[in-house]
């Protein structure tokens, strides 16, 4: 399957859409080089014509730069490649817990078709103060989430939803973790001076 119709049925036809994709032999790295690396660079494209040349408003004061535009879009892509890998890690490394089946490949393919919605929603930073917008795209991937876990993964229907709300709890963490080390490498405080 094509990747623009791909998008558009498991945007549109989620649950009919995680059917086709449970028949088909999951490779991860056919996924991550024909869907999950297309996808991003369209979000990182986005951040650096948005953080690059639009910029950002803080208070008075706006912020833009070629720098700035890089850094957005390393960030991005890096943030969206290593989020779907890990999401993928999270979801096969619970599967036993909840009765689910544990496939790499599987998890993978859970990991990657929910994160569209995010994806996709990257084109809203090319005006970062639109960048909400591809939060709340990111929330529609909760949901694709919900329905493709358990059809991929086999997870009985009375540990759907717990194995969902782990997955998910879990992956919070772990995104705020990754957030907070890519703060900490593109976009270092200033240190104050001791004076004693």
């Amino acid at each position: 399957m094509n990747l623009i119709d791909r998008v558009k049925n498991i945007l549109l036809s989620p649950q009919k859409e995680w059917h086709v994709i449970n028949n088909e032999p999951g490779n991860t790295a056919h996924i991550t080089t024909s869907y999950i690396l297309p996808l991003t660079l369209i979000g990182a494209l986005a951040a650096f014509i948005g953080f690059g040349f639009l910029g950002v408003g803080i208070g008075v004061f706006k912020i833009a730069g070629v720098g700035w535009g890089i850094k957005g879009a390393l960030g991005y892509a890096i943030r969206s490649i290593l989020g779907v890998f890990l999401m993928a890690f999270i979801i096969d490394a619970l599967a036993p817990n909840f009765g689910s089946e544990k496939n790499f490949d599987k998890s993978f393919q859970v990991a990657a078709y929910s994160a569209t919605a995010g994806l996709v929603g990257g084109i809203f930073l090319i005006v970062p103060a639109l960048s909400i917008l591809a939060l709340l795209a990111s929330l529609y991937g909760l949901y694709l989430l919900y329905l493709g876990l358990p059809i991929l993964k086999k997870t009985p229907a009375d540990k759907a939803v717990s194995y969902f709300v782990v997955v998910l709890v879990v992956s919070i963490i772990v995104w705020v973790i990754l957030y907070y080390i890519q703060n900490l490498l593109f976009y270092p405080r200033l240190q104050m001076m001791d004076i004693d």
